[in-house]
């Protein structure tokens, strides 16, 4: 089973931050995954002209099933608002998405607080640390039934605040404590893969920087796994979109 996880930056050319869909689409060829996993994935925004990136990904890879799950419902500057799960399936929203070409027998969805006030960062170029707003944080749950049998298969994309994100990934690793068989949690965990082992207690399929895509110096995407599941074949891919690399392994499961 091939399995990736890509941080797609809505579509967007990183060099000029213009939405390139047909570069998304040929990024979702070039991986050919029977499971996708997506972040920062927008649906019916202006920026990513009014597309629903799950559904073009869908249709690019064949997926029998996929699910998009908002984080932020609204407009960015406008109605930028946390998502509850009730919103119009067709209304403006950002999230992740989990896209697989076998059916999938479960969908359940995690939903991760972000930190409740702002926080003082320091970022590049900036002398002084500045204050910052987290954003809401979800993870997506499916129940996939493979031609080897099921797995279990977790996307999400954490806070980039070091000491929450721990916080976020230990209550999404219990959350699925009780899951039996192979399990893979996949996503951009913005923390390197030492720390996200230790913190999981979960293997990692592959160790290969993925960010910034250019010239990338650490990895901070991940596939991780726990139980009856072996990796045999792990790459950073290069693609026409996002400012991440694609994080692609190949699974064995049994």
């Amino acid at each position: 089973m091939r399995v990736a996880t890509f941080n797609i930056l809505n579509g967007r050319v990183p060099t000029d931050q213009h939405v390139d869909l047909a570069g998304f689409r040929e990024a979702v060829r070039r991986l050919d995954c029977d499971v996708l996993a997506l972040q920062e994935v927008d649906r019916n925004q202006h920026r990513s002209d009014n597309a629903d990136l799950t559904a073009v990904a869908a249709e690019v890879m064949g997926a029998s099933d996929h699910r998009f799950v908002a984080a932020l419902s609204g407009s960015p500057g406008a109605t930028w608002v946390a998502a509850t799960g009730d919103e119009q399936p067709d209304a403006a929203a950002y999230g992740i998405a989990l896209l697989s070409r076998h059916p999938v027998r479960g969908w359940r969805v995690v939903r991760l607080a972000p930190v409740p006030a702002r926080v003082p960062m320091r970022f590049k170029g900036q002398r002084w640390p500045v204050l910052v707003r987290d954003e809401p944080r979800v993870a997506v749950v499916a129940d996939i039934d493979s031609p080897a049998g099921p797995v279990t298969v977790v996307n999400t994309h954490l806070s980039f605040i070091d000491w929450w994100n721990r916080r976020q990934l230990r209550h999404l690793v219990a959350s699925v404590a009780d899951e039996k068989g192979p399990l893979v949690l996949v996503g951009d965990l913005n923390m390197e893969p030492e720390r996200a082992g230790r913190l999981t207690g979960m293997r990692a399929a592959a160790s290969v920087p993925t960010f910034p895509a250019e010239s990338p110096t650490q990895q901070i995407d991940h596939v991780l796994l726990r139980g009856p599941v072996t990796a045999f074949g792990g790459e950073a891919l290069r693609l026409p979109v996002s400012d991440h690399q694609a994080l692609r392994v190949e699974l064995s499961l049994g």
